[in-house]
């Protein structure tokens, strides 16, 4: 992966324009164009998902249960859910553990705030808000990775990039009322926006990042690393929009940390203490370690199969991808994310869920499968989008485990 596309000029033409004159188009017609480069690779992941909710809808009827409430009201969806319609503070959503006091504070707010808004603009009640705010940031997410891989690359292995992250195992969960795909969408765009050199606009997602999940500091990190290593490499002083980017980054992260320390009059890292009711610290992965161990030797449900498997094949494509000497953001992004989901404790089966927004560990296998044989592309592409519709409906219908 050449350097030199981190230093690509934010105006600079895409390569199939590479002959045009160098005039700057107006935003309306930037978007559209870059719309219509991603419509194929839109359209793909639209087809995978919607393949997925229709076989997961139809084995949810075949077992006796609504499709809508399986995928807007399970799990961490029902905590968001409490929080778009009564604010933080209420009581757990009937039948969640735990009922303590602030245990809702663990969510960040971005994702039932956007819900709660589009519920009271659009009559279709907020769970089916919740839904299409979801599915509208799995779009733009599914924007943003094709964005990221065709200026990194070409169209194709953008394409392939997003076919790939829509047919990961825990595909199912770009579907679910959940944040990652907002996260995801925010993150991918900031990511962008580093690559092409567009500091205070990467800047401004990371904010918006870090009020949606607290994996958002991957991004946060990145921007800060962007700053660091223009001062690193280039002499003289380093652009005011760099340090102003860097200094703005981890406001929204920062600020609900302290908010919630506030709001819990438990001090400025009571966050911390409220992720300690759900089990949830860093432990630098003893107890990933401790969960495989026990894996081994006593057997735990298929589902905790699958998270071995996940795991070993990200260490493996974030071996390649060190290797292969990404740009400094995409570099440090990923690698925040996968200490993150590594070294965290509590819930093991949703390791591979806190993966999700690492799409720069595709890259490797998107770039092998734009040079392989249409046989080849096929079959393993046809291959896992089989393992992803199965394992979706495993996941949400028989596992019965938190996702």
């Amino acid at each position: 992966m050449s350097a030199e596309t981190v230093d690509t000029p934010a105006g600079a033409a895409p390569p199939d324009r590479a002959g045009a004159p160098d005039t700057p188009l107006p935003s309306r017609l930037r978007i559209r164009a870059a719309l219509r480069r991603a419509t194929p690779a839109l359209a793909l992941f639209a087809t995978i998902r919607l393949a997925g909710l229709v076989s997961t809808a139809l084995w949810a009827w075949h077992t006796g249960r609504h499709p809508r409430t399986l995928l807007g009201a399970s799990w961490d969806s029902r905590w968001y859910l409490s929080i778009a319609r009564h604010g933080y503070g209420a009581p757990a959503p009937t039948g969640m553990w735990p009922d303590l006091p602030f245990a809702d504070l663990a969510f960040f707010p971005l994702y039932p705030w956007l819900a709660r808004i589009v519920g009271s603009l659009i009559p279709v009640g907020l769970l089916n808000a919740a839904l299409l705010v979801a599915w509208a940031a799995s779009a733009l997410a599914a924007w943003g990775v094709f964005a990221v891989g065709a200026h990194l690359y070409d169209r194709r292995v953008g394409t392939l990039l997003v076919v790939l992250w829509a047919l990961l195992p825990h595909g199912v969960i770009e579907s679910l009322a959940y944040t990652e795909s907002l996260l995801t969408a925010l993150c991918a765009w900031s990511l962008y926006a580093l690559l092409t050199r567009r500091f205070l606009a990467a800047a401004a997602l990371a904010v918006l990042a870090g009020l949606a999940r607290p994996s958002a500091l991957a991004i946060v990190a990145a921007v800060g690393a962007v700053a660091v290593t223009h001062t690193w490499h280039r002499p003289g002083p380093l652009p005011l929009r760099l340090w102003a980017a860097a200094l703005l980054a981890p406001l929204g992260w920062l600020g609900y940390v302290l908010w919630v320390g506030a709001r819990a009059g438990i001090g400025p890292l009571g966050y911390f203490e409220v992720q300690e009711l759900w089990g949830s610290r860093f432990d630098f992965g003893h107890d990933t370690l401790r969960s495989v161990k026990h894996l081994v030797l006593y057997g735990d449900p298929p589902a905790h199969f699958m998270v071995v498997a996940v795991l070993s094949v990200s260490l493996l494509l974030y071996a390649l991808l060190v290797l292969d000497r990404p740009p400094t953001a995409l570099l440090v992004y990923t690698t925040v994310l996968v200490v993150i989901a590594l070294g965290g404790t509590g819930y093991f089966a949703s390791k591979p869920r806190f993966l999700l927004p690492a799409f720069p560990l595709l890259l490797p296998l998107a770039l092998a499968l734009s040079r392989a044989r249409t046989r080849t592309l096929l079959l393993a592409t046809g291959s896992l989008g089989g393992l992803a519709l199965g394992y979706g409906i495993y996941l949400l219908t028989v596992a019965d485990l938190p996702l």
